[in-house]
C-alpha cells in the first residue's frame, strides 16, 4: 500500500476570489477544468458546486464551494467540502481500505460521485481532520 500526496483541497463561499489569490497573487498555474472529468450530479446526489484548480507543477489544490449537505445527500457521514481536506492518491485502495477497518477507523466511501476517474473515500485523523484517498479507475 503506498500512499503519495496529490492535492489539498480549501472551501470558500467565493471560489473565483480564492482561485485568483493563489493564481494571480502567489502566481500558481490554472489547471482547466476540461482536465478534471466531473461526474454529474443527479437526483440531489454528487456535487454540482463551483470547483476550480491551481498547481505550483507536483501537488493541486482543489478550491470548491463549501457545500454543508453534501454527505447528508450522497448518504455518508463525513463532508469532504465543509472544511476542506488533504488527499492521497493509492495504487491499492483494498489495502488501505483494510488498513482502517483493522484499525477501526470508519470512512465514507463516495466511489466515483465526484469524479469520474477516481474512487474516492474520506476519514478523519484522531484530531478530526478529513482525509481522501483515491485511486485511478477505468
Amino acid at each position: 500500500m503506498k500512499l503519495e500526496f496529490h492535492h489539498i483541497n480549501f472551501v470558500a463561499e467565493d471560489v473565483d476570489r480564492l482561485h485568483d489569490f493563489y493564481t494571480r497573487v502567489l502566481g500558481l498555474d490554472d489547471i482547466p477544468m476540461s482536465q478534471f472529468p466531473r461526474t454529474e450530479a443527479e437526483d440531489g446526489r454528487g456535487f454540482d458546486g463551483k470547483i476550480r484548480f491551481a498547481t505550483e507543477g507536483s501537488m493541486q489544490m482543489h478550491l470548491a464551494q463549501r457545500d454543508f449537505r453534501v454527505a447528508f445527500a450522497n448518504g455518508q457521514v463525513i463532508n469532504p467540502v465543509e472544511r476542506g481536506h488533504i488527499a492521497f492518491r493509492t495504487d491499492d485502495l483494498a489495502a488501505v481500505l483494510a488498513a482502517l477497518d483493522a484499525a477501526g477507523v470508519p470512512y465514507s466511501d463516495y466511489g466515483t460521485a465526484f469524479a469520474k476517474e477516481w474512487h474516492q473515500v474520506f476519514f478523519q485523523d484522531p484530531e478530526g481532520n478529513v482525509i481522501e484517498v483515491h485511486q485511478q479507475v477505468g
